[in-house]
């Protein structure tokens, strides 16, 4: 890996992060520098919010979201007949997640944007891999615009 600059380095380690479940130390060792430049790495970076991010993607907390109000829905309609009615805490617990998942279905979170521009950083390597390398410089600068 010596060909590589620091700046590629770099973002080699932060995919091996982000794509693969290895440690610090074996990132390191994949990429050619010490486990102290990745920590380095990892803090500037705030890779764990991407990881995160990318880990639970938003359709699968939409998903919960709406097991959520499947569940509270049942609790209520488990109930004697002229009691199926939310009460006032229930109420407001179904109107927050109305929210959450509509406000999670409209916009676009730091997931979706790590997640298509790996996806099209992976689709432009072999066409073009000066490109895609400058690519993955700019997508980085705009992602860790985002999470600012």
């Amino acid at each position: 890996m010596a060909e590589l600059t620091s700046q590629q380095k770099k973002d080699y380690a932060r995919t091996l992060y982000l794509k693969d479940n290895l440690t610090q130390q074996e990132i390191a060792d994949k990429v050619g520098v010490s486990r102290q430049t990745i920590i380095r790495w990892m803090a500037a970076g705030q890779w764990e919010k991407l990881k995160v991010g990318i880990t639970l993607g938003r359709e699968q907390q939409i998903a919960n979201l709406h097991r959520q109000v499947m569940e509270l829905n049942n609790l209520i309609l488990s109930r004697p007949e002229g009691e199926r009615f939310a009460n006032p805490a229930e109420a407001d617990t179904l109107g927050k997640l109305a929210a959450a998942i509509k406000k999670m279905e409209t916009e676009v979170g730091i997931a979706d944007l790590v997640n298509v521009g790996m996806r099209f950083i992976e689709w432009i390597r072999p066409i073009d891999l000066d490109k895609a390398k400058e690519i993955t410089v700019l997508w980085d600068k705009f992602i860790k615009d985002n999470l600012s």
